[in-house]
């Protein structure tokens, strides 16, 4: 069905009212005019967007690829330049050698002496067979050369005169030299260093060495990409590329020929420049060329130990060819979207039609919202079930601990009033009189025990006191005698020196020291060697205090969390898993620190370090 000559469905779009408006007042012609004006500014917008998009992926994509070249060219340049300058540096201990040496400065004084020339030429081949250069040589004042380590080869430098060299008339100025070029004799390029060798105030003569970077070049080629050393007037003297060497990156300008021609360093190299050009300066050390044809990234580095520069060359196609992919997949990505755009809003009136979902969505939405609130209240109240569970968990480890804590004292206490029973019976009152007074001392220390409760809960405001270690532990062994003696322990004590103190809280000190050697009684129970060792030493102004049984030692999925609450190895009734945590909480509250090992003859070691009293440094 039509109508006004286009179809039914298209009569629904929005855009009919104007076209009918349009079509009314003006002809076809006009009518064809105006939709090629109103979708021109649409097809350039577009096309605009999807080039936007191509050359935004073209410049990430190449910027990426270029941070990633150079990021590895730096490393090669460090690694370059590091084992360059090392090749480099390696002798420059040479000429303190040989000035040392008689024979060298006698033969500078007689130059003549037949006998002597060969006494230093067969030294200076030793020498150069130990610092493994290429050659090494001894001229007089005027350059010429005297005696040299391959005097019996051909092409020796013996008896030429080589004043004329730039590393020779360094020398003789400036006290050393450096420099790069092919051999006179040899016609093999080297790197040679001269030094001068001195006589008083004046130069007695002039000792070179000539060194092969050749090994270096070849140990470029490994690498990827192109390396290059250009020397200080812009010419390739060591590459990867045969093809690149002894030739200038720029024409030489007049007075560096005539230099080249007097010096002679690049041998009969013509010195044709390369077909370089920079493309593109970045920021460093960094610049894109052409070579030949072929555009690279070239990194530079400037040496410390030569005026001369490292200069590694990778190749950007690759780069360029992953950008120009990258361009592409922007373009193709941007249009599909602008796809999805154009169908979004095509498909607009079918949305509003469905304006009637929109009443179950919200239906679906309140009733969401009522869950939500049921569901916030019912967590409320399992947040309250779990903060009282917390608050009942706190008070069943806070009596924990004090049954625990109380229960030492207690039984020393039943002990000796069982032993003052039976003094009465033996008519011994001095004794029964002591054992009364330890009594009333276990009677105090419950008393400081129960105060030592609050140091789980803040801070104790009780200042600490010297602690005679020695007393600490008697008055401990006292506790725990009945239940060593009923497992056959021997008890060893050793502290040195005796009157050993440490600052602490001396209930605290004792509850410590009963807790580790009841620990390490029971587990010794069923040991065939049942030994307990405690001993004290002075380290470094602190005292380590150990205490170590011949037991099995301590489990290996027991030991990280060894003074965690409620970890024990005991049986289920036996232990709690608190002894630990309070012993190091009251370790703590002292200034010091307790750890468990396993020792190597076997057994378990707790170490406690503690601050030592004042006095005893």
């Amino acid at each position: 069905m039509k109508q006004n000559g286009i179809p039914t469905d298209a009569a629904r779009h929005p855009l009919c009212h104007i076209w009918r408006m349009s079509t009314a007042a003006a002809p076809p012609s006009h009518q064809k005019q105006s939709k090629r004006k109103r979708g021109w500014p649409r097809w350039i917008g577009a096309l605009a967007l999807i080039a936007a998009a191509a050359y935004i992926g073209h410049q990430v994509t190449l910027q990426a690829g270029l941070r990633s070249l150079r990021e590895t060219a730096a490393h090669r340049l460090d690694m370059l330049s590091a084992g360059l300058g090392a090749d480099l540096a390696r002798y420059d201990y040479l000429p303190a050698l040989l000035q040392m040496t008689p024979v060298v400065p006698a033969l500078l004084e007689t130059p003549s002496d037949a006998q002597l020339r060969d006494t230093v030429n067969r030294y200076l081949d030793g020498v150069n067979a130990t610092a493994g250069a290429e050659m090494l040589y001894l001229l007089d004042a005027g350059g010429t050369s005297l005696a040299a380590s391959d005097w019996d080869k051909p092409g020796t430098t013996v008896g030429q005169d080589l004043s004329f060299r730039p590393y020779v008339i360094d020398a003789m100025k400036a006290g050393r030299g450096r420099f790069y070029g092919v051999g006179i004799t040899s016609r093999k390029p080297g790197y040679y260093l001269s030094y001068a060798l001195r006589r008083g105030t004046h130069v007695g003569g002039v000792v070179a060495v000539k060194v092969n970077l050749e090994e270096a070049e070849h140990a470029w080629r490994k690498l990827p990409g192109d390396v290059l050393l250009i020397d200080e007037r812009g010419v390739v003297i060591l590459s990867t590329r045969d093809d690149l060497k002894f030739k200038p990156l720029a024409p030489l300008g007049e007075g560096q020929r005539d230099e080249v021609s007097r010096s002679r360093p690049y041998g009969d190299a013509n010195l044709q420049p390369l077909r370089w050009t920079v493309v593109e300066a970045l920021d460093g050390d960094a610049q894109i060329v052409a070579l030949d044809g072929r555009t690279s990234l070239a990194s530079t580095r400037t040496l410390q130990a030569a005026p001369w520069r490292l200069v590694v060359l990778d190749d950007m196609a690759p780069v360029r060819a992953a950008a120009r992919y990258a361009a592409v997949t922007a373009s193709l990505a941007m249009a599909v979207l602008l796809l999805v755009v154009v169908a979004l809003w095509q498909r607009r009136r079918a949305v509003r039609q469905k304006l009637a979902n929109q009443a179950a969505l919200q239906a679906a939405h309140d009733s969401l919202e009522s869950t939500v609130v049921a569901r916030t209240a019912q967590l409320r109240a399992a947040q309250n079930e779990l903060v009282h569970a917390g608050k009942m968990s706190a008070l069943g480890q806070m009596s924990a601990s004090l049954v625990h804590e109380l229960n030492q004292p207690l039984t020393a206490l039943r002990t000796l009033s069982d032993s003052a029973g039976i003094l009465l019976d033996q008519d011994r009152p001095d004794d029964v009189r002591g054992n009364l007074r330890r009594i009333a001392g276990m009677v105090d220390r419950l008393a400081r025990l129960t105060s030592q409760l609050k140091t789980f809960a803040h801070k104790s405001d009780a200042p600490r006191a010297p602690v005679h270690l020695a007393r600490s532990i008697a008055d401990a062994q006292t506790v725990i005698d009945a239940e060593a003696k009923a497992r056959a322990v021997d008890i060893e004590v050793d502290v040195q020196p005796k009157e050993l103190s440490v600052m602490a809280d001396a209930a605290a000190m004792e509850s410590l020291l009963v807790n580790l050697m009841r620990n390490a009684i029971d587990a010794m129970q069923d040991a065939p060697l049942r030994k307990l060792i405690v001993a004290a030493r002075v380290q470094d102004g602190r005292v380590i205090l150990t205490v170590s049984d011949t037991g099995p030692g301590i489990r290996a999925d027991i030991l990280p969390r060894l003074f965690e609450p409620f970890v024990t190895s005991k049986s289920a009734g036996v232990g709690l898993g608190l002894g630990l945590v309070i012993s190091s909480q009251l370790v703590l509250a002292a200034g010091g620190s307790l750890r468990a090992t396993n020792r190597e003859a076997g057994g378990a070691c707790f170490t406690v370090d503690l601050p030592i009293a004042a006095g005893q440094e």
